[in-house]
């Protein structure tokens, strides 16, 4: 549906610089994490890349022109190797197969939607989370965080986040959270967390997050702060929010990517179907 489009719309802002799906994206930003590629910034140096190789040979049967990579790949995942060296040609396959074969771009819609929309909306289902913005963060968050419970992954710094709820604290969102048995306003309480993950692109506690390339990035938090402070909390066709330039963009809804979305193999998309649904239970 247009809730998850635009989330997704609106982190590909942030990774590649418009709202496009940017499939045959890759290339090495430094950031040590090796090759950085496809529409959610998927990393040889970090194992997600080797995920979605893996996913691709599942679709074509098994031998690929990825296939070529396959030593290496693993290699690299299982140690957390940022390096490319063995990898000479990996972006030219990887950037012609992502601008135009189907199934390589299916691998991919299904490993960012199993490894980041999912958790996030699992977690996003657990507070109890219903407009689209505070689930849209979760996501963005997961989509460069992770989905761990480590201090800078999105389950660590939801952790970080309730333990700064210690009283109840009203709001104008019509969500309410039941947070260590205090009653907090969704907005407030994601107002909290966007405080607490801003905090950590700044100054992460992880080592492999230290290479500096996060503290860079706090336009993430400034764009959604946007979109908060102008109360466009729950999305149906459209939200403003601010390009990586700090200028206001108006992203929409696609709706042919809507339903390429929906009618994939994707399977958090009925994750997210199924909060939007308990969403409008609870507000019967």
């Amino acid at each position: 549906g247009c809730n998850k489009t635009m989330a997704l719309e609106i982190t590909n802002i942030y990774e590649n610089g418009d709202t496009a799906f940017h499939y045959d994206y890759c290339e090495d930003i430094n950031d040590g994490r090796g090759f950085t590629s496809g529409i959610a910034g998927f990393c040889t140096g970090t194992g997600d890349a080797w995920v979605v190789v893996q996913e691709y040979h599942k679709l074509t049967g098994g031998k690929d022109k990825l296939s070529q990579f396959d030593s290496i790949l693993a290699e690299y995942a299982t140690t957390g190797n940022n390096s490319t060296v063995g990898l000479t040609g990996y972006c030219s396959v990887w950037k012609k197969l992502g601008a135009s074969n189907k199934k390589f771009k299916q691998a991919q819609d299904n490993v960012r939607d199993d490894m980041y929309m999912a958790p996030a909306m699992v977690y996003a289902q657990q507070l109890g989370l219903k407009t689209s913005i505070a689930q849209g963060q979760l996501y963005d968050a997961g989509i460069q965080h992770g989905a761990s419970d480590g201090p800078d992954g999105l389950g660590g710094m939801i952790k970080t986040t309730n333990a700064l709820v210690t009283k109840d604290e009203p709001g104008d969102s019509g969500s309410m959270l039941t947070i260590n048995g205090y009653k907090i306003d969704e907005i407030v309480w994601l107002n909290k967390f966007l405080s607490v993950r801003a905090s950590v692109l700044s100054n992460p506690q992880e080592p492999t997050n230290m290479s500096g390339a996060w503290a860079k990035t706090l336009y993430r938090i400034k764009s959604y702060q946007f979109a908060v402070d102008t109360k466009e909390y729950n999305w149906t066709d459209s939200v403003s929010v601010l390009d990586n330039d700090g200028k206001p963009t108006t992203v929409t809804c696609s709706m042919a990517m809507s339903s390429q979305l929906d009618n994939g193999v994707a399977r958090s998309g009925i994750a997210f179907l199924s909060l939007f649904l308990i969403s409008v239970l609870n507000a019967i």
